[in-house]
């Protein structure tokens, strides 16, 4: 980080008693992320004396004299430690190098942290002649929203902050809480509630049987046929060239809309519709559907053609009941359905839900 500050110190910093401080007006176009940049920044701007522009940021910030600092390391410009956005600057530029393509952040960084880590980037790239005066280190930059909690049951206090594991011992799979958010867009804040994320684990169960009977019928052609290829498992891994190269007939339309939200900055909402689609596609070669399905499924990182209704079954670690109570309870509610005892169906149904296990209608039942 140092050596990153010294070759950018002559041309676009000054010193100030209490450190070395980036000059913005010496990099083109400073704040373009965020246009809304001023003095008070919601004070994150900070307020020094002998600034040359209010938004100038420290790049060095010098301990001060009778002071010592809990991790501190000699500099140039006296004793201290590197500036906030500094270190971003250093390890993107190292690990990657400039420009690489996409960077990402909270949207919290768009006013503050990265303008200032593109000041930097442009300075570091002119001096070092790696592209031209206004590259900014990513040829494109990327801001998600908020996850929020309102209903104020969750917190670092209280010892339930929203963890995978929480959501494992609660009977939640993973992948139904990456689901609920890919419902939503990226630069939308997602509201989280367990409602929510009850009703994405339904939806990805209904997205793993359309895919199980994708596999038996598969299975069942394969038995009678020497043509078919290796089982559908074994397909899910695709790549861009593969899916722009295959002859999907009357799924295309399904594929143009998927390709086209995700094209729309990422509209995975609308993309979910797309697969949806064509998991309910009839009359279309078997094969060819669920190749379909687990390019897409790959794409939104949602592995469906490996994922099977049991990797589902999680039982919450404070229910009572036992897997085998509730096989026991769901082979009770199959020959009530097969009777049309529906009184004592729903019954079952709404006991087996107050232990948090939720039902799902199919052949055969599962949970």
């Amino acid at each position: 980080m140092i050596e990153f500050a010294k070759g950018i110190a002559d041309k676009h910093c000054y010193e100030l008693e209490s450190g070395l401080y980036f000059d913005v007006s010496t990099v083109a176009d400073y704040g373009r992320l965020a246009r809304a940049v001023t003095e008070d920044g919601e004070g994150r701007i900070e307020s020094v004396e002998g600034k040359r522009n209010a938004a100038d940021f420290a790049i060095w910030r010098r301990t001060p004299a009778g002071e010592t600092r809990q991790m501190e390391w000699d500099s140039p410009w006296g004793k201290g430690a590197p500036g906030w956005h500094l270190e971003c600057s250093v390890m993107s530029g190292q690990v990657l190098g400039f420009p690489f393509d996409i960077h990402t952040g909270g949207i919290d960084h768009r006013e503050i942290h990265h303008p200032n880590e593109i000041a930097q980037n442009q300075a570091h790239c002119c001096t070092n002649g790696l592209d031209r005066a206004e590259n900014s280190g990513a040829r494109i930059w990327m801001h998600n929203n908020f996850l929020v909690e309102r209903s104020g049951k969750m917190s670092k206090s209280s010892g339930e902050f929203l963890r995978i594991q929480l959501l494992i011992d609660k009977g939640y799979h993973p992948l139904a809480y990456r689901l609920m958010c890919l419902q939503a867009h990226y630069r939308s804040e997602l509201e989280f509630s367990w409602e929510g994320l009850g009703a994405a684990l339904t939806r990805l169960k209904r997205m793993v049987m359309a895919v199980e009977a994708l596999k038996a019928r598969h299975a069942e052609l394969a038995a009678a046929s020497t043509d078919l290829d290796a089982p559908l498992e074994q397909k899910a891994e695709w790549t861009l060239k593969q899916i722009q190269g295959g002859a999907w007939g009357k799924l295309q339309p399904m594929l143009d809309k998927f390709d086209a939200a995700i094209a729309d900055d990422l509209n995975t909402a609308v993309a979910l519709t797309a697969l949806d689609d064509v998991l309910a596609a009839k009359k279309v070669d078997v094969g060819t559907k669920a190749d379909l399905a687990a390019a897409m499924a790959s794409v939104l990182g949602l592995d469906l053609l490996n994922l099977t209704r049991a990797d589902l079954r999680l039982r919450p670690v404070t229910a009572t009941i036992t897997e085998a109570e509730i096989d026991a309870a769901l082979a009770r509610r199959t020959e009530a359905r097969a009777a049309r005892d529906f009184a004592a169906s729903d019954a079952i149904r709404d006991e087996l839900a107050a232990q948090g296990v939720d039902v799902m209608d199919g052949d055969p039942l599962g949970w």
